[in-house]
Parts: structure tokens; sequence; C-alpha cells
């Protein structure tokens, strides 16, 4: 079955054996590159194109720079890539110095079509899953830079180009952007190639306190500063002195604690609970937000002179939609990962039409949810490759035709909506079904039959009157407390707010929470 994209280089002096790779490969699902010589092969590896160039079948005989050279040159270069080295010419030796040398295969001509695909296929999933272990490391290491970003996109080129720059000073950068889109990934490369890698990088997910805990978490408390304080406490300020603080969802944050937040920006220094005297921090702060900390000025929720002390690098990441060429990349990237994690090794491909489908899908919920779409897919797969029917809410979004109400709103029909999977594992990050997403209106005398459906909330009353909104967010509320079972972060963090937010919603709506999941929690 056809993998999911991959660029091969084949370097070869004979016209004919180029062809002949050339049109197994793109017969195989890859993108073929030819080059004439090994120089050529060098020229194109060490250029602009290298980033993109997956593996290379090499031959060894070539004028002007032969295979072994290319490999030493490579190697030199400190450039890493499997390469399948071929020759007419088989010999122990040969091979054994070419493998010496770097190389990962080394076939004789001529090359048999199923050996080679097979070869290809097992160092590109090898490659892969190599790189996902690099990238953990280096994210656990602080080592993570933007090299190790996986994208082909000029839109993320420009974002990489501009977070390089803030890398290099100490200047407080504001990452904006949807839910799901890297964030996190973007602020770990800032950190791993400013001054400060491979010190402390403290993450805070700011909307997942709870509000009164929000100041001990951040700033520390003393011992017996407050009732419950058996012992000192110290805060996420001083975790990350020397190293960077990653404030996630900054636009969460009450009103007192941002004076205080304020205060250490401005001053260098932060004031634990209890403690006589305020303590001096060295931190680099990135903050991060999916909402319009702007807006949130203009409604009063966010402080103004915070927002222009932390609004003084913006960066914003473009979602996934925007750049869809990413997602073969990514889709190979996560097929690797969860293969290896849950022993199902020998899914090494995607179905062509099935990257087509997942290149079209508009992703709401970004990277984090095609991430959760190849997780759950891997476990589906029943064969070597995944198919369409592996990713059964894209493909039920892909299958659903769209028409529009009254107000512009897309639409999907009633009875398609019935008729869509009930699994819904996986769903995008709103929480709702993939193939509708909708709030719809439900018909008076048809209320028990429109509740039912999954992601349907009615706007309708049972005179036919628009129902008011306190009581349509109530439902919405209810329906991701069930869904999520009761797990109060994950229902807040799907909700896009605060976990202060949704917990004071729950007062005033009079719903509980699933007592059990809570205390999980």
């Amino acid at each position: 079955m056809i993998p999911t994209g991959g660029r091969i280089l084949i370097a070869d002096d004979d016209p004919v054996q180029r062809r002949l790779l050339e049109a197994a490969v793109t017969r195989f699902g890859y993108k073929a590159r030819c080059v004439e010589n090994g120089a050529e092969a060098v020229a194109v590896l060490t250029g602009p194109e290298g980033a993109g160039i997956d593996l290379l079948i090499l031959d060894l005989v070539m004028p002007e720079l032969d295979g072994m050279g290319v490999i030493t040159r490579l190697r030199e270069q400190r450039i890493s890539l499997p390469i399948i080295v071929q020759t007419a010419h088989a010999g122990i030796d040969t091979a054994v110095n070419a493998i010496r040398a770097g190389a990962q295969d080394f076939v004789v001509k001529p090359l048999s079509p199923e050996r080679l695909e097979v070869a290809i296929r097992t160092f590109l999933r090898m490659s892969a899953l190599e790189g996902e272990i690099t990238r953990i490391h280096k994210q656990t290491s602080g080592t993570f830079t933007f090299s190790d970003i996986i994208t082909r996109s000029e839109a993320m080129d420009r974002v990489i180009r501009v977070g390089t720059r803030a890398a290099s000073s100490q200047i407080p950068v504001l990452i904006e952007g949807e839910s799901g889109v890297g964030k996190e990934l973007i602020a770990r490369a800032i950190q791993g190639t400013s001054e400060r890698k491979a010190r402390p990088f403290v993450t805070v997910n700011c909307g997942a306190i709870p509000e009164n805990l929000v100041e001990s978490i951040l700033f520390g408390h003393e011992k017996g500063a407050f009732t419950g304080a058996n012992e000192k406490h110290i805060g996420k300020f001083q975790e990350a002195h020397g190293g960077t603080l990653f404030l996630d969802e900054v636009g969460e944050l009450p009103p007192e604690i941002q004076v205080k937040l304020l205060r250490a920006l401005q001053e260098g220094e932060i004031d634990p609970i209890g403690a006589r005297r305020p303590v001096k921090v060295d931190f680099r702060l990135i903050s991060a937000t999916n909402r319009r900390l702007i807006d949130l000025v203009k409604d009063g929720l966010f402080r103004e002179d915070l927002y222009y002390r932390l609004n003084v690098f913006p960066l914003w990441l473009p979602p996934l939609r925007d750049r869809r060429e990413d997602v073969p990349d990514l889709v190979r990237h996560f097929l690797a990962r969860f293969a290896a994690e849950e022993g199902r090794q020998h899914i090494t491909s995607v179905a062509p039409d099935a990257i087509a489908m997942l290149q079209a899908y508009d992703w709401p919920g970004n990277i984090r949810q095609l991430e959760n779409a190849v997780f759950r897919a891997v476990v589906l797969c029943e064969g070597n490759h995944l198919t369409r029917e592996d990713f059964p809410q894209v493909l039920a979004a892909a299958s659903q035709p769209r028409t529009t109400q009254p107000g512009g709103a897309p639409s999907v029909p009633r009875e398609d909506v019935r008729d869509a999977p009930r699994d819904d594992v996986g769903l995008h990050e709103a929480g709702v079904h993939e193939a509708d997403g909708l709030i719809g209106n439900a018909i008076p005398g048809e209320r028990d039959d429109a509740s039912s459906l999954f992601g349907f909330v009615r706007s309708l009353d049972e005179e036919g009157h628009i129902r008011p909104l306190a009581d349509v967010e109530a439902d919405m509320i209810r329906a991701a407390i069930d869904h999520y079972g009761g797990r109060m972060t994950e229902v807040a963090r799907r909700l896009s707010i605060g976990r202060s937010t949704l917990y004071r919603k729950l007062k005033d709506y009079g719903l509980e929470a699933t007592g059990e999941a809570e205390a999980a929690e």
C-alpha cells in the first residue's frame, strides 16, 4: 500500500537506471527527485531542498564524486537521513564499507521492485520513529529548537523566522492562536534556541488552576501562611528561576493575580504568601492565549497595563487549515509514534485517498485533533495501512452535504445527522460531532428525538420560541460533563473557558460535577 508522501532523492549516473528508479518510487506513492552524480546530490541535500528529502538512493560508482564520497560529505555536514546504496558490482567488502560509512542498506543491480519498496518503507518508518524519540528527548532536556518542528508551510516558516529572532533576546513573547496549534511547542523552541536552553522550562495552564489556589501555585507560600499550609511551597516563578516560565491561557488569570504578575515583570521580584520580604526571580516569560486579549481588556476582564507588558512581541500561529501541506508529514510522524506505542508496527502506511481526505478537512481542533484522529485510526486499523474508513469522524464530515440556514450558518440535514456514526471517540476540540458540530433547531413535538442526537442542543422551546441563552449554555455544559465523564479540567479546556469560570457557571446553573471523576482529578 502507498505510504504517506515522503520525498526520495535518486543519485545515479545511468539515465536508464534513473528513469526505472523514478518510475518505481512514484508507483510506490513517493515523490522522486533525480540527480546525475554525487556532487549534485550533496548540493541538493545541503541546500534549501535538503530539509524536504526523506531518503537517498545512492549509486556507488559515479563520476566527480562517488557514493562513498557522498556519504562522507553528509557525515561531515551532520546530515542524517536513510541511505540505500546500490551497485552493479557485488562484494562483501564493499557492502561492509558502505554500511560502516553510514548507509542503512546495500542492494545489487538490477533491483527487485518488491525488495526496494520494503526497504524504503522500513527505513522511512524507522527514521520517523527515531525523529520522534529525538524530539521527545529534546523537549524533556530543554534543547528542542525550531529545526525540530515538523512543517513545510510558508506561514510556519515566517513564524520560525520571527521566533528565532525573539529567542536571541529576553523580550516577553505572547503566542496567540487557536487551541491545538502547538503554542507550547513554539515556546519550547524559543527556550531551546535561547541562552536559557537546558535551563528550567516551567509550564502553567492558568485556566486549569482553581481560583483559590492560583496565588499559592504561582508565587508560593511560607509554612503556616494559611490554614493547611503545613510546609513551605516554592511557586512556579521560583521553579523557573534562571529559565523560562510559560503561562498558557494567561487570559484566565484573576484580576488580583494579574497585579502580582505585573509587579513580577516590572520589578523582577515576587511576594510569596506569608513571606516577610520579596524574593528576586530571574525568568524569561512566554505567555499564550487562544482568546483575543485586547477584547478581554475592552471588557474589563484583563488589565490594560499588563496586556502591554505581555504583548511586547506578539507571535500568531496559523491554524492547520491554513497550512494543509503539513498534514502528510504530521500524519506520518504520528503514525510512526502510535504504531510503536501500541505495538502495531505492521501499520506502516496510509492510503493516498485517506491523505487527500485529511488534507481537505478543516481540523477545527488543529494539530491536537489530527494527533487524536491518527491515534484512533491506528487502534481501529485491521490491516497494514490506514484507510479512509479508519477515520470515521472525518469521513462522516467529508460525506455530509451542507446547506445554509437563513442566518447564513451551515447546516446538515436532520436525517444525515441521525445516520452519522455514534462512535464518537476522539472528537474535535469543541466536543461536538464532526459530521455536524451545530446547534440545531428542534421541531416542537420532536424534543425527545432531537435531544438524543449527539452534539444537538435545542435552540427553540416547546412553543417554538428561542430559548434563553443561559439555558442553552447550561445544556452545553451538562453535555460536556457527561461526554468527558466529569473530568472538569478536560471539560473546561474543551469549552475554552477557565476551570474557575466553569465552577462558577456550575454554581450559577445549579449543576453538579460527577463526584467520582472529580475526585480522581
